[in-house]
């Protein structure tokens, strides 16, 4: 997207039908979005056929249905990979072990909900193309949103992340797939206690940002909850010494100073600095306790306007923030 002098210029862009309409989706059975691909039962038929490698996770449960085991990160992780390739068309996804392996139902009503952020000024229809500039805030080793954003809309996007080694994984899967590749560009931020500043250059501007913030404030803390998670399950951790954190992840994808809670708080307060360079700023938030801390924050940045977008997949429940520093007419212009 070229470089802008005012406010309304990057606001426009090509609009054409939703790609998914809603009518041509199964019921929905789990609360997702209507636009979420994944809103049925999995049809492991069709994903076998789209991706050989996950037949061998997949067996009869104890109801009589085809299933994987969820608690196998190897078997979540080649779903995942089928899923991708089926529905949004990414031929190769591979990630190491010792990353997050993220839910994609879940990660992709994030997307669609940003989608109708942006919809609601513009007639009900969601924007594509490459036109549509969104910026991912720690993008990780999976780089799950840019995927799906650019599989399903079509959008661009940039994702940032701390660690070298992960954009490392993400850019070789984006090299396996060269139609993503060119929709896709990846930052080091190299200043760890920053988010945005060093990420978004003095004249780019962005329709969307997206997060999903580091939920712990420790690796004990992580820890502790990979455990719970595993007795939750009904099953021992198969490394007690060593637990496997969330089912992957390490490091910055985990936990932060001051957890969720802390990140966002900051998160808010750069966003301030870059008020006039996106549309709307966003973030998960898992933990119903940091959302009062998170919209005190938003009145001392100044935010014109806020919104708390609840989710559910199954049994969890979780929410997506996203605040704006444009008033009504300028998101209109």
């Amino acid at each position: 997207m070229p470089a802008c002098r005012r406010r309304a210029d990057y606001l426009a862009y090509p609009m054409r039908p939703t790609p998914t309409p809603a009518s041509r989706l199964p019921p929905n059975k789990s609360g997702l979005h209507p636009r979420n691909r994944q809103r049925g039962r999995y049809d492991f038929a069709q994903l076998i056929g789209c991706s050989p490698e996950l037949a061998r996770f997949v067996a009869r449960n104890a109801y009589g249905d085809d299933s994987i085991d969820f608690a196998d990160p190897a078997a979540v992780r080649a779903l995942n990979a089928a899923l991708l390739k089926f529905n949004y068309g990414v031929d190769h996804w591979a990630l190491p072990p010792q990353y997050l392996c993220p839910p994609i139902p879940g990660r992709a009503d994030y997307v669609h909900y940003l989608a109708d952020l942006l919809a609601e000024r513009h007639g009900g229809e969601v924007p594509t193309g490459d036109a549509v500039r969104v910026l991912d805030v720690g993008v990780g080793a999976n780089c799950i949103y840019p995927l799906i954003g650019h599989g399903e809309y079509g959008w661009h996007f940039v994702g940032f992340d701390i660690d070298r080694a992960a954009l490392d994984c993400a850019q070789a899967m984006l090299d396996a797939n060269p139609r993503f590749a060119e929709a896709i560009e990846l930052r080091l931020q190299g200043n760890p206690r920053a988010i945005f500043r060093g990420m978004i250059g003095e004249r780019e501007r962005f329709h969307l940002t997206l997060c999903n913030p580091p939920f712990h404030a420790s690796l004990a803390e992580a820890r502790a909850g990979s455990e719970r998670k595993w007795r939750n399950l009904g099953k021992d951790d198969p490394d007690a010494a060593s637990p496997r954190l969330n089912f992957g992840g390490h490091g910055a994808e985990l936990h932060c100073p001051g957890g969720e809670e802390g990140f966002i708080r900051r998160m808010i307060a750069e966003s301030a600095d870059y008020s006039e360079q996106c549309l709307w700023f966003s973030s998960l938030v898992s933990k119903a306790t940091t959302l009062p801390v998170a919209l005190r924050a938003l009145r001392a940045a100044g935010a014109r306007e806020h919104r708390v977008i609840d989710m559910a997949q199954g049994q969890k429940r979780s929410r997506i923030l996203a605040w704006t520093y444009y008033d009504e007419d300028e998101r209109r212009a």
